[in-house]
């Protein structure tokens, strides 16, 4: 039997969701998600919100009247996701899948891919491969926003060790290392809590703005912009976040 990949491993998630998906958190995407809204003119459609987690953006956008399907490989989430929408009487469409597996042609008005959810694979084509999925589910004239962590950021702020004390009296220690000539990055997060102490490490690839930008035009995409935020502001050194807003290109009448 094979080992699973890092984001295969149920006890991963379960483990981090305190720190990934406090209510803080999920009462802040609700105005991200306004932003986001604004950067792409819509109001109403169709959304695949790819690698969903347990919700934090497919919630608001089905009680902002979207049509949603929300898609992650993990049952954890999922099944969380499915709770805070049954106790709000949402219809959202949650899907278990791989992204790298799932694609319904040409079916939503608006992907969304948050939170540094892109390039966790060893193999690099696979990211192109998971733009390429997008792509096809897009219909035409259809958007795609993703949003990471820039590789521009990441060089600007990185620490090879860093610790933080929680709340609750959790000791959340971060350990990273920079590999694969600045591709790639390794973490260790190790979770002190009382005498228990837990260890979860993983990886993936970090992206530059223009890096990030070539692989969604080899997927097709086209009138690809890079934003620093979600409110739009231009991409550079100092942006907190890699913001990407591209198009599937419409149909034209011959």
């Amino acid at each position: 039997m094979s080992q699973l990949e890092w984001f295969e491993d149920e006890s991963f998630w379960t483990a981090i969701y305190p720190y990934l998906f406090s209510e803080a958190r999920f009462e802040a995407a609700g105005e991200h998600l306004e932003n986001i809204l604004d950067l792409v003119g819509m109001d109403s459609g169709s959304v695949l919100d790819l690698c969903c987690g347990p919700g934090r953006f497919a919630i608001p956008l089905s009680q902002r009247g979207f049509r949603v399907t929300a898609v992650d490989r993990s049952p954890f989430l999922l099944g969380d996701g499915r709770q805070r929408a049954a106790q709000r009487n949402l219809d959202v469409e949650w899907v278990e899948s791989d992204m790298r597996e799932f694609e319904r042609p040409e079916a939503f008005d608006l992907v969304l891919n948050l939170n540094t959810s892109f390039g966790y694979f060893d193999a690099r084509d696979e990211d192109v491969g998971v733009l390429r999925r997008i792509f096809a589910s897009l219909k035409p004239g259809g958007r795609l926003v993703m949003d990471l962590m820039g590789k521009e950021k990441l060089a600007r702020i990185f620490q090879p060790t860093v610790s933080e004390k929680l709340e609750d009296g959790t000791l959340l220690i971060q350990r990273h290392e920079i590999f694969d000539e600045w591709s790639r990055i390794r973490n260790e997060w190790i979770i002190i809590k009382g005498a228990e102490v837990r260890t979860f490490k993983f990886h993936h690839t970090v992206y530059s703005g223009q890096e990030l930008k070539d692989r969604l035009l080899a997927a097709g995409f086209r009138d690809v912009n890079l934003c620093g935020s979600f409110e739009g502001e231009e991409y550079g050194r100092e942006s907190d976040r890699l913001v990407a807003v591209a198009a599937r290109p419409a149909l034209t009448v011959a």
